[in-house]
Parts: structure tokens; sequence; C-alpha cells
């Protein structure tokens, strides 16, 4: 039994094989070569990289939607400069990772550029790469330089943690702007309610968010004619024959329906078109605040000149105190200076001054860290609004904002610290470290390619096989298809090769 002795023993090398299998399909070890690459790969490179970028951009997008994904689209329709505003007011959380993942991601890429650059053969467009890459690189390492992040501080200087407002009650509860959503807002600790109030034909001034009665009601079903017509010209009497809680269980908007109890799911079944006295009431009872966003009628409206006393008397009948009501329509403010004045736009301090405005509401996209602070430094109250995940309620609990409207409360309740806080001398050493780090990195990668390549030879695999009988024999080479193994000297080879053919013969003549 004549034993053959392999010529070539090969490692696994599953991660080499995937990458050039992704780079240019050569998913077999002899497709494998050192020619340069086709147009076909580099673009097929491309494609892939830039897949993996958009990857992450709609990722990140989804962390800066997800906090208010019902209106965001809504939002950026409107006002296409808003995309821009909240990617930066994220970035001010973010920024430290994102520097830190982009400083490891350029610094492993720079094995790639290192292989090409220190190739024997010279081009302008090796120095090119050369440069491109040195040049984002130092980009990175001094990125840092331009954050500003209000979570980098001293723990000492944190402000109190910002009072929670139920927006329209506990909307992910509970149907929006009715009494069980308000009391289950109340149920999350929060400090005041918010609502959006409206005024019905006969001077009611009851909860709606939207112009029109379709969504949050079946006026579809009662009222077919009129599903499209403005909610304030319903009469109260109308309105209280609609239902406004059936819609929450059927269209299930924030995906919590099913989270709900059977009696819970009951009560926000039946619930109706709510008046602002009876939601004053409880925040009365409850001892707390209220914030209304009242929309004034329409000029055809027979109560578009009253709307304004029919809601100062609903306030007054309802026994709140008219401290904890804050107004924010900018009209007849000399006629409520019994409330709290708050405006709804972004306002210098001299127009503040005049208004008699004390305090702000505003959309989280406006509220940068800067002029926050330059409102608070000057005593001037600022309510940001929606405010439904961690990481923007940290953010604005970092930045001193005293108070925040979200439609989650339930949530932000469980957030008993800022996600992350770090002192300026911690954020300056792991900054430092991980430069020097990434510098010491590139450095070791240049100089092992550059190793690596002056060891190098190019072989052709026919001048392997034609040369062979004059090598000396190796037995610990195990890995390259060109070095093979051999056992025995070059005559041994010869010899082996004569008595090969000499058995050859003998088989042959002893068949006939």
């Amino acid at each position: 039994m004549v034993k053959h002795q392999p010529l070539q023993v090969y490692e696994k090398q599953v991660f080499v094989s995937f990458v050039t299998g992704i780079y240019g399909c050569r998913w077999k070890r002899y497709q494998r070569s050192h020619d340069d690459s086709s147009k076909w790969e580099c673009t097929w490179t491309a494609m892939l990289f830039s897949s993996f970028l958009l990857l992450l951009f709609w990722a990140y997008f989804w962390l800066v939607a997800h906090n208010d994904y019902n209106q965001f689209n809504c939002s950026i329709h409107s006002n296409p400069s808003l995309f821009t505003c909240v990617y930066l007011s994220c970035l001010q959380s973010t920024a430290p990772f994102l520097h830190l993942g982009a400083l490891a991601v350029f610094t492993a890429l720079g094995w790639l550029v290192a292989g090409y650059v220190v190739r024997r053969e010279r081009s302008n467009f090796q120095v090119m790469v050369l440069l491109i890459y040195v040049l984002l690189l130092l980009l990175i390492y001094l990125a840092p330089l331009t954050f500003r992040c209000p979570c980098v501080m001293n723990s000492h200087s944190l402000a109190p943690r910002p009072e929670i407002i139920g927006r329209r009650g506990a909307p992910m509860l509970a149907p929006e702007n009715t009494m069980v959503s308000f009391n289950r807002a109340l149920q999350q600790g929060v400090s005041s309610l918010q609502a959006d109030v409206t005024i019905s034909e006969d001077g009611v001034p009851f909860l709606m968010r939207d112009d029109t009665l379709r969504r949050t009601t079946d006026v579809g079903k009662v009222f077919p004619s009129r599903q499209h017509d403005d909610a304030s010209s319903f009469n109260w009497t109308d309105l209280r024959a609609l239902n406004a809680g059936q819609w929450f269980l059927e269209s299930d908007p924030y995906w919590t329906a099913d989270s709900l109890s059977a009696k819970e799911r009951g009560r926000a079944g039946n619930q109706t078109v709510c008046p602002l006295v009876e939601m004053l009431r409880l925040a009365a009872r409850a001892n707390r605040s209220a914030l209304l966003n009242v929309r004034r009628p329409p000029p055809q409206h027979p109560r578009h000149r009253s709307w304004f006393m029919d809601t100062l008397w609903v306030i007054q009948r309802s026994g709140i105190p008219q401290k904890r009501v804050t107004w924010t329509p900018d009209t007849d403010r000399g006629r409520v200076r019994g409330l709290q004045q708050a405006a709804d736009e972004m306002l210098s301090l001299e127009e503040m001054r005049q208004r008699g405005v004390s305090s702000l509401t505003l959309h989280y996209s406006k509220a940068s860290h800067r002029e926050l602070q330059e409102y608070l430094a000057n005593n001037v109250s600022v309510t940001v609004y929606p405010v439904n995940e961690a990481w923007l309620y940290s953010l604005l609990w970092c930045s001193g904002v005293p108070s925040v409207s979200s439609d989650a409360p339930q949530d932000l309740r469980k957030v008993p610290y800022p996600i992350w806080l770090m002192s300026q001398s911690a954020y300056c050493f792991i900054w430092i470290t991980s430069d020097l780090v990434s510098i010491a990195v590139v450095l070791v990668i240049f100089s092992f390619q550059k190793w690596k390549m002056s060891g190098m030879q190019n072989y052709n695999p026919e001048h392997i096989m034609l040369s062979a009988v004059t090598r000396r024999a190796s037995r610990d080479v195990n890995v390259m298809k060109e070095k093979l193994i051999f056992s025995g000297t070059t005559e041994d080879l010869s010899l082996n090769l004569e008595n090969g053919y000499a058995r050859r013969n003998d088989t042959f003549m002893a068949l006939y």
C-alpha cells in the first residue's frame, strides 16, 4: 500500500474567505491573488459600504424620531429645517459616543490604507489616499473641541430633577384629552396637566387637539355628513353624543392598548368628549396646575369675539386657583394678569417684558443649550415639549430645564438620574487617551504592513513547480499554496520518479 504525503496543508481562514468573498466574490482559496481590484469589485465594495452607512443613518434617525414619531413626519413636512435642529439636539447627547465609534472605525481602516500605500509601485493616487486618511484622522482627533455636551459637568452642579407635565394626560395609557387619561397621568405623579382647548358653537370650552373630530371620535358614524367640519362648529349637545375612546383601542397609536386590563379597556372605550371645567376641577382636587393651549375659533364662528370670556368664566367656575393656571394664547394678556403668562415661541427678553410673559413653552428642537442657559440666567421658566425618551429627558435635566411636557410620564418617572453624566476632567482623560491609543495602533499597523511588504516576494505558480527540484527541502511550511512540503532530497525525488516509472511498466507487462 502506497502512502501518499500531501503536498500542501492549508489553514482554515474563515474571516479572510468572508472578506474576499464579500469584496470580490472570491470565495475559494485559489481565487485569491494580489492583482489590482477590478472596477466591478470597487463598485460592489462602494455599494456595500454605502448601504452600511445608510443603515447606521436610519438607526440613528429612529433614535431621534422615536421621541415624537407620531408627529415627526408631519413636522418635517411642514418645516424641513426642523430635521437639522432635531439631529443637532440629539448630537448634544450622543456626540462623545459617536466620536469613540468613529475613532475605532478609522483606526481599523488604517489596515486597508496601509496595505495599499506601502506597495512597491508608487503613484500619486497612493499619496492622495494617505493624505485624505491622515486629514480625516486629525479631524476626528480634534472633534471634541467643537462639542457642547450639557452632560459633561460636575455632579454637584446638576440642577434639580425636571417636573413632568402630563401632555393631554397620559395618552400612551388612555385616550388623549379624556378624564381617564388625566387620572392616569395623576397616578404617575405629574406636577401639572396640559390640555388643548376648543370652543364649541354654543360657547362651551372642551378638550380637542385636532381641528376636526375624525381622528379621536366616532363622528363618522354619528354625523357622517359633518365629519370634515371644524370641531368648533358642533354644539355641546352634539359633542356629548360622541364616543372619544373607542378609537384608541382600535388604532392603538402607541402600541400599548394590548397591555391594558379588561377593566381599563372598558373605561377607555366609554369615554366622551371632555369639557374644560371637569379637567380643571380634577386638577384643583389633586392640587395640581393646568397648562392651557386655547385655539381661537375661526372668524365666522359665533363665539369668535367672546371665546376669551367663555374660557375665563370656566376657569373661575372650576374653583382652581388662578396662579395654578398657565395661559399661553397671546391675546388679552392684560385681562388675565392673575394667570401665569407663558408664550409658545422664542422671544427676546425685552419682548417678554413688554408682553408680561414669565415663562416659555418650547419645542425640544428649538431649545438649544445656549439659549436655555440665557433664559434660566434671567429667571425665565422654560417648559420643553414633547419629551418622551430618557436620553432627551437626561439632556434637558443637565441643561437645567425646570419642567418638561410628556406623553409618557410613566416612562420618565423611572429615570431617577441622567442616563450618563461625566466630569470635564474625566472626559478629557478619555478623549486624550483614546487619541493616543489610536495613534499608536495606526503607527504599528503601518510599520507591520511595510515590514510585511518588504519581505514578500511575488511568486508565479509555474515557476515554483519548475524550480522545485533545486530548492532545499522544508518540512515546517504549511500555509501558503506556493510553499510546498518535500520529503527527501532532489536525488530521492528523481529515484522515486524512476522507480514509479519502472513499476508502471512491470504492471503493464503483467496485464498482457
